[in-house]
């Protein structure tokens, strides 16, 4: 028998389970996939994130597998004219002053990895979908589905890790407020050097050009795109390699097609749960939460909320006790919707302005910001989501 059930072996479910294993806690992992997700996820860590997973030796892998980012810009692809924000200032605050861009694919790989070397005793069982759950005053019995048929599982708690579709949450028919917004990001990956051929470029780029806006993100062997349709195509055509081909020569034009490694496209939504704990089930991650991906806030979240659920669930269980969890929501809900949900937000408003006198006034002050030392820590410890987690970690 587990002490807890998670449901969902992404980033924030297995760093749930690796920080309960740490502590004694039984735990087992259900993932609806056969395999580890591959497809294109998130790719940047943040300061605190890189602190918090150094106690296991997770940083100094997704160091060694991606890129040290010392600093990110806002620019005008035009002209080049950028307001780049160096992390460094953030020294004094974090003992990583800088973002590294690393696959969210690694991660989970990394985890996976020390799981089973260090913590064997961690069943993750993949090909495994939640099905429904029923909840008692001493437990919590999960019924789930792989290809050897049904099965039940019975724990003190479950934990729904289990992404922006979670099963967990729609069992408990929770309401998921918030928007969508109208347009469809198209994500590709090319090995094309675009530093090579764009003068001042930074590992992370957030660009207005004259037809609309695009960002560029390198990771270790790869640049990250991502583009917009046009104004006169379906999502469908802007997901053609035709389409994504003329886009990127927009950026940079050269004599050859480029080589795309990899491409889906996907909808912006902001969303955060009514509540994260029903019962004896909680709610992690995307499943609690979703937001823009501008400036790459959405895992990160997530593995925020799994380290500081893992000591509220050690306490519940060595307690018997539900009020840790209503801790855990004080502390994470408010950040979702005031830090991650409303700066996400703010920087998708900003990218997505067109007016060319906007644009140029929106740059000129990040330019003065980050020109000036107190102002750029100060929008710095907020966009590195270091506000947040001290607000959290204050909330009583």
């Amino acid at each position: 028998m587990s002490d807890v059930l998670i449901a969902g072996a992404g980033p924030a479910g297995l760093t749930l389970a690796l920080r309960l294993a740490r502590q004694g806690v039984r735990v087992t992992v259900l993932e609806a996939l056969d395999a580890p997700d591959r497809d294109l996820r998130a790719s940047t860590f943040h300061p605190p994130t890189l602190d918090l997973l150094e106690e296991d030796g997770i940083t100094p892998q997704l160091i060694a597998h991606g890129l040290v980012a010392p600093t990110w810009q806002v620019r005008m692809h035009a002209t080049g004219a950028a307001a780049v924000f160096d992390l460094g200032i953030l020294r004094d605050h974090t003992r990583h002053p800088y973002r590294v861009q690393c696959e969210q694919s690694k991660l989970v790989n990394f985890l996976l990895a020390h799981l089973a070397s260090h913590h064997p005793e961690v069943e993750v069982r993949f090909g495994h979908r939640v099905l429904g759950f029923e909840q008692t005053a001493g437990g919590v019995t999960v019924e789930s589905e792989s290809a050897e048929g049904r099965h039940s599982l019975h724990a003190a708690y479950l934990v729904g890790c289990d992404g922006a579709k979670s099963a967990v949450r729609k069992t408990l028919d929770l309401g998921f407020e918030g928007e969508t917004f109208p347009e469809i990001v198209i994500l590709a990956t090319t090995p094309f050097p675009f530093h090579e051929h764009l003068a001042n470029l930074s590992f992370i780029n957030y660009c207005w050009s004259e037809t609309g806006t695009f960002s560029l993100l390198r990771l270790p062997q790869l640049w990250r795109v991502s583009l917009y349709p046009d104004a006169d195509e379906t999502p469908e055509q802007a997901l053609e390699d035709a389409s994504i081909e003329r886009k990127l020569q927009r950026i940079c034009p050269q004599p050859q097609p480029y080589l795309l490694t990899a491409k889906r496209s996907y909808r912006i939504h902001q969303r955060v749960v009514a509540r994260y704990r029903t019962g004896r089930v909680v709610l992690a991650g995307d499943a609690a939460h979703i937001n823009s991906p501008s400036g790459g806030m959405g895992m990160n979240g997530g593995i925020h909320d799994a380290f500081n659920l893992a000591d509220k669930l050690v306490t519940a269980l060595q307690n018997d006790d539900l009020a840790p969890l209503d801790h855990y929501e004080r502390q994470r809900r408010p950040v979702a919707l005031e830090h991650v949900l409303a700066q996400s937000g703010r920087n998708r408003a900003r990218m997505q302005e067109r007016d060319p006198a906007r644009r140029a006034a929106a740059l000129a002050d990040l330019q003065a910001i980050a020109g000036d030392p107190a102002r750029a820590l100060q929008h710095l410890l907020n966009t590195s989501m270091i506000t947040g987690l001290r607000q959290s970690l204050a909330t009583s």
